[in-house]
This record gives C-alpha cells, sequence and structure tokens, in this order.
C-alpha cells in the first residue's frame, strides 16, 4: 500500500484522517509542532516533529513516501500566508523526492470556476468571509495558485462547515452550487480524503464534498 505524508494531522479533520487511513493499512509519515497533540500509536505511523513552514522538516516528511495529503490550515496566531508558504515547501520537496500526488483541502470560499455554478446563498458566504477572514481566503487562494503552477498531481478537496457528528458513509460530491450543501462531517471528509489517495478521478480539479 501507498505510504502517506500527512501535513496537519493533529487537526480535528487530521485525526479523523490519520485515524481512518491507519485503520485502512496505510502507512503514514506525519509532520507535527507538538507530538503530544497526536493520541494515535501505530507501528505504521513515523511521527517528526517540526514545522510545515521549515524546508528540511517538510523534506524529512515526504521522503520514502508515495502521495502528500495536505490537511494543515489557520489556527490563532498563524502567519498570514501559511498554507501558501508551507504548500510551496510542500511542492518543491515533492519535486525533489520524486514523489507526484498531493491532496489538499481548503473550503469552499476558495472558487473554482470552472465548475462552480454558486448560488445566492454561496455568494453571500464568500462575500462574509472576504470581510470576515481575507487572510484566510486569499491565503486558500494563493496555495491553490502554487499548486496550479507546479509540476505535481493535484487535487483540491473542498468542504463547506465541518461538524463533529458520525460517519454516515453517505455524500455528495460535486461543485458549489451543483449537488451540494452547507455541512459535512469531519468523519465524512476524512473517508473522502482517503478515496482520493488511490482514486484519480479529480486530479486537477477541486471538488466539493457535502451532505
Amino acid at each position: 500500500m501507498k505510504k502517506i505524508a500527512l501535513f496537519g494531522a493533529t487537526g480535528q479533520t487530521g485525526q479523523k484522517f490519520l485515524e481512518a487511513a491507519l485503520a485502512k493499512g496505510y502507512s503514514v509519515k506525519a509532520l507535527v509542532r507538538d507530538a503530544r497533540k497526536l493520541p494515535q500509536a501505530s507501528d505504521r505511523l513515523e511521527i517528526i516533529q517540526g514545522d510545515v513552514l521549515t524546508a528540511k522538516d517538510v523534506e524529512e516528511t515526504i521522503k520514502g513516501t508515495d502521495v502528500v495529503v495536505s490537511l494543515f490550515g489557520h489556527v490563532k496566531g498563524s502567519p498570514a500566508w501559511l498554507q501558501t508558504n508551507g504548500t510551496r515547501n510542500i511542492v518543491s520537496a515533492m519535486n525533489r523526492q520524486q514523489v507526484e500526488r498531493i491532496i489538499s483541502l481548503s473550503g469552499g470560499g476558495l472558487p473554482y470556476p470552472d465548475k462552480d455554478r454558486p448560488k445566492l446563498a454561496d455568494h453571500l458566504i464568500r462575500t462574509i468571509m472576504k470581510l470576515a477572514v481575507p487572510k484566510i481566503l486569499n491565503d486558500a487562494i494563493a496555495h491553490a495558485d502554487v499548486l496550479k503552477s507546479s509540476s505535481v498531481t493535484w487535487v483540491i478537496v473542498r468542504a463547506p462547515r465541518l461538524t463533529n457528528g458520525p460517519a454516515k458513509g453517505n455524500y455528495r460530491v460535486g461543485w458549489v452550487g451543483v449537488h451540494a450543501s452547507t455541512t459535512i462531517s469531519r468523519a465524512d471528509l476524512a473517508h473522502f480524503l482517503l478515496r482520493q489517495v488511490e482514486e484519480q478521478q479529480f486530479n486537477f480539479q477541486m471538488p466539493f464534498v457535502s451532505y
């Protein structure tokens, strides 16, 4: 099975993804700032303590893996361009280590004009995001530009408001305004993210997953 380089493993979605990946038999190398925040223990889990903004830590995480899953994001006090600069480090390390594919997580505020058909509510949500959290939205857009301009194979999975509800195993994959709703549980999101490790359907696209 593939070996996954995981960024953002200590976040709520990251922990759900890690749990699902280990349960499926994958081996994982996870870069974390604080290993104490990672409750899972497995002989198929290698923890590297470091920072996604430190190139050598990123390279050590990606070395010897087959695919990258990038789930890290903003927390209180994060640098304005955290996702963009972290993604630059990841792409550079992928090129050096000859790892070809990355699955990255973002929000529904990230536009994808090729496929999105936003409704009035979607336009309102994006307007609110531009006013309330411009740093996060601008960083998400710039991180997508880094991936689009790179030579790696990328998938950007977008999600709406996340809940801590149980996995339903029944969700929709579409685009903003198309086969979409306003919520999904982290457990179901993790399930879809893990599917992308093997599936190739959404290469170079930005699917939106929701109930």
